[in-house]
């Protein structure tokens, strides 16, 4: 919410440096001044509303008690505005911008409205990036925010791109699997089998030393609650893999290795990722399946394909509404099924123009889908869901429309 609000602020001053200044310079400073005070306002208010489903009666008594800040209304100003402006500012794109504000998601609790979403008809090529310095295709992705991206490849180059494809940063000590904290910075395991953090200020720590005999293969940082999701594999024909969780600063906190039976769950982990639900979900091509967990480690189902089907998974990921979505190397496909393992369909196929898929990353922000679909160095991002706002019919209603003072 509060990127938006600085989004919405940098278009004002957008508009502001285009406007007729003159005597009303003052006025102009003044209504910069107030739309800061705002944002600050925004920030200190964003945590509390993000507790409201959570502690619903706290919240309540809060909303009692607080002194929301106003803009005082400046009829002068409002008229000298509207004479100074040099264009009209377009409602479409205000509408369509905040549109997009969400509060984010905290803990346990997941703030959004999946009825105010739904699926379109079909998948929708948004943008297609060609990633620079990517040898022999894309091994793994990881978005970082709605037009960046951490790229790795089979050579274990780890590249930092935008939607223009511009490399931003880069390293090369990784192995190839990588995920992002919620702040956006790079957690990766290293050449060593260690999992490493890259801050933002482009220095790296150790969050997990590999222990012996136990190899990790893949990582995933939960948006809910910033643990790690690993899965590992060792030379063991009876048990070789399992999964782990840990802190953020690297603390192990739960091993998931079996079943109710005592079997083991995996074979050969590829990728691990979370669902809305807490369900871990592991892509398993020793197993020909997804295997998914619920939060306290308990065998919910393996997915081995829609009816008639083979599965070989490789990558994997959730979206806002607990579609899982893995790639399938036998069919090159990607399919989707429901949180309880229901296949729902072949979202995307070779009808699609899509080659061979192999990984996917699903940015929560924006309700987009990046993926690799051939053996190269092209990223694609499609949108399949389709947000109904009410704030678009509310803003969009004549009463309120009249009303706007820049219209």
């Amino acid at each position: 919410m509060t990127a938006k609000a600085a989004e919405i602020k940098k278009l004002t001053d957008i508009v502001i440096s285009e406007a007729k200044v003159g005597q009303e310079s003052s006025i102009m400073k003044q209504l910069k001044r107030n739309i800061k005070s705002q944002i600050a306002s925004i920030e200190n208010y964003e945590p509390r509303c993000q507790q409201s489903k959570i502690r619903p009666v706290k919240f309540l008594l809060f909303l009692k008690k607080i002194h929301f800040p106003k803009i005082k209304a400046t009829p002068k100003f409002r008229q000298q505005a509207l004479l100074s402006l040099t264009h009209k500012i377009n409602m479409v794109d205000v509408i369509n911008l905040l549109s997009e504000i969400q509060i984010i998601e905290t803990g346990k609790s997941q703030i959004r409205n999946d009825s105010l979403m739904k699926l379109m008809s079909t998948p929708v090529l948004h943008r297609s990036v060609t990633v620079t310095g990517v040898h022999e295709g894309v091994r793994h992705i990881s978005c970082v925010t709605s037009d960046r991206a951490w790229i790795s490849d089979w050579y274990d180059n780890f590249i930092l791109t935008n939607t223009k494809g511009d490399t931003l940063d880069s390293i090369y000590d990784g192995n190839g699997a990588h995920t992002v904290t919620i702040t956006g910075e790079l957690i990766y395991i290293d050449k060593k089998y260690n999992i490493k953090l890259y801050k933002n200020d482009r220095t790296k720590s150790t969050l997990i030393k590999q222990i012996e005999p136990w190899y990790p293969w893949c990582v995933y940082c939960s948006p809910f609650n910033g643990d790690l999701l690993v899965g590992m594999y060792r030379n063991d024909p009876v048990e070789p893999a399992k999964a782990a969780r840990y802190s953020n600063t690297g603390q192990h906190i739960q091993t998931i290795q079996h079943d109710i039976t005592g079997q083991t769950l995996y074979r050969s982990p590829g990728d691990i990722t979370e669902n809305h639900n807490g369900d871990v979900n592991v892509s398993d091509s020793g197993r020909d399946a997804i295997v998914v967990t619920d939060r306290g480690g308990r065998h919910r189902f393996s997915y081995t394909g829609p009816p008639g089907a083979e599965l070989y998974p490789t990558g994997i990921c959730t979206d806002v509404l607990s579609h899982i979505l893995v790639c399938d190397a036998f069919s090159h496909t990607v399919q989707m099924i429901d949180k309880d393992g229901k296949f729902l369909s072949l979202f995307l196929t070779p009808q699609h123009g899509i080659g061979a898929p192999w990984v996917l990353s699903y940015d929560n922000k924006t309700q987009l889908l990046w993926g690799a679909f051939s053996n190269n160095n092209r990223v694609c991002i499609y949108r399949y869901i389709e947000r109904k706002d009410n704030l678009v019919h509310l803003i969009y209603s004549e009463n309120l429309y009249r009303r706007c003072a820049f219209c």
